[in-house]
């Protein structure tokens, strides 16, 4: 469904992905792991089309999108949700949600069903549609942010550090049960995250990002039960 080959990106000027090549079939869920500043944000946002490569390939479906600007990409059924959330704190929360199925706002009947299927997820934010975004708690943003990516309703979901800044009980919540349903429904997950061993819990496969640069892949099994992965981000 997706491949990057050899792909960097520079962020005022400096390399912050160097080189990455990457394999995501349909149906996986992969997580990609590494430290504050390893590059995580740089890569999901070069996958998205928010950001350009000066090298390299990214090909979605079998079809080069690192060209495109980021609206095609999410036309093509790639979504991202991006790091701190990024919501319109001024909207309500049914605003939110329907600006992220804009480019579906022709068919409204499909665009009701993915609104009830984010509430199923989320019924906490059914309650509160009408409610200022900004006005909501952290969990409540991070649930409302994960629910306006899914109402462009992609075959492929970038979640870009769902946990940061959420207390550990959310983190269960959203994190261990409503991305592992909305998985299990057919929506191919990359996630990025901070939290190895919770990402590493879930996932089928993971990547390490060390300054910019792939330097471990394999099964989440594999990666839980390397030393360098345990010293680094779960610890011995």
């Amino acid at each position: 469904m997706l491949k990057l080959t050899n792909v960097s990106t520079r962020i005022g000027g400096f390399p912050a992905v160097r080189e990455i090549s990457l394999e995501i079939r349909q149906g996986d869920f992969v997580a990609i792991l590494g430290s504050n500043g390893a590059g995580k944000t740089t890569l999901f946002r070069t996958i998205a089309g928010v950001l350009k490569p000066f090298h390299g390939t990214i090909e979605f479906k079998g079809q080069p999108i690192h060209s495109l600007p980021a609206n095609r990409v999410v036309r093509r059924g790639l979504s991202l949700c991006p790091e701190g959330r990024q919501l319109f704190p001024q909207l309500s929360v049914i605003k939110n949600l329907m600006l992220g199925a804009y480019i579906r706002r022709q068919d409204g009947k499909e665009v009701q069903q993915s609104l009830e299927q984010v509430y199923g997820l989320f019924p906490i934010l059914k309650e509160r549609q009408g409610q200022l975004a900004g006005t909501l708690s952290g969990g409540e943003q991070q649930m409302l942010a994960i629910a306006r990516s899914l109402m462009s309703k992609p075959d492929l979901l970038l979640l870009d550090e769902p946990s940061m800044g959420l207390a550990p009980l959310v983190v269960r919540k959203i994190i261990g049960e409503v991305i592992t349903a909305i998985h299990q429904s057919g929506t191919t997950i990359l996630l990025s995250e901070q939290n190895a061993n919770m990402a590493l819990m879930i996932a089928d496969r993971g990547y390490v990002l060390e300054n910019g640069k792939i330097v471990l892949e394999g099964k989440s099994s594999e990666l839980l039960n390397n030393d360098k992965v345990k010293k680094a981000y779960i610890g011995a």
